[in-house]
């Protein structure tokens, strides 16, 4: 099985090529929304969060604009938020490689917006980068909620630049020429990265947990 990471920074347009991967068979894992899911209403990052951050949970429901204010500009306290949140992240990515794996799949996509901010490129196959023109991203990003200038700055400052993530890719999908474009670039790499070899998977010292056995009467 091949691990294929997706990446880029925002406003790149990675969530529109993570859909373009599902409708070309491809399973996909959203780490975003992996997170959304273990901070949500009574999620299982919850009580950690509430112990970290004090006053961001009430009523087992985060504060998800009070948590973002509390580590904004703050790196000691957006640590501290990776360090509860990545190990849960890690468990549910190895639960989706394990049934992907099963089901006899012989590709996979990792969606993971800070890939390599985090390393996570070790644990990929190969790596794909959704990249735009600046002033295009720009353009996307400030059309967001909430978004300002200021805002945006600080978000790049803690991502890798663009081009350093192109420069490392092993595929890059353009997204500022067009969406017929894109799609094509995206089934061309489905195409070559089905004729790779996958050494990732299982991860060296890997140990899947034994299942429970049924209660025999």
């Amino acid at each position: 099985m091949v691990i294929l990471g997706l990446t880029g920074s925002i406003g790149m347009g990675k969530t529109t090529a993570a859909k373009a991967f599902r409708r070309l068979g491809v399973p996909v894992h959203d780490s975003d929304a992996v997170v959304h899911a273990l901070t949500s209403l009574d999620g299982a990052a919850i009580p950690a969060l509430a112990e970290a951050f004090p006053g961001v949970v009430v009523d087992g429901r985060l504060d998800r604009d009070a948590l973002a204010g509390r580590v904004f500009n703050d790196e000691e306290a957006l640590a501290r938020l990776e360090s509860l949140l990545h190990p849960l992240v890690i468990a549910a990515t190895h639960r989706f490689l394990r049934l992907a794996a099963r089901r006899k799949k012989t590709l996979v996509v990792l969606d993971v917006p800070l890939l390599y901010e985090t390393g996570g490129e070790e644990r990929c196959d190969a790596v794909a980068v959704v990249s735009a023109p600046h002033r295009v991203q720009k353009q996307r990003v400030l059309r967001r909620p909430g978004m300002t200038e200021e805002r945006l700055q600080s978000i790049l400052e803690r991502q890798m630049p663009d081009a350093e993530k192109c420069r490392r890719a092993d595929f890059i999908v353009p997204t500022g020429l067009g969406r017929a474009h894109s799609l094509r670039s995206i089934a061309d790499i489905v195409r070559v990265s089905k004729t790779l070899t996958g050494t990732k998977w299982p991860p060296r010292g890997y140990r899947p947990k034994a299942r429970k056995q049924p209660a025999h009467a």
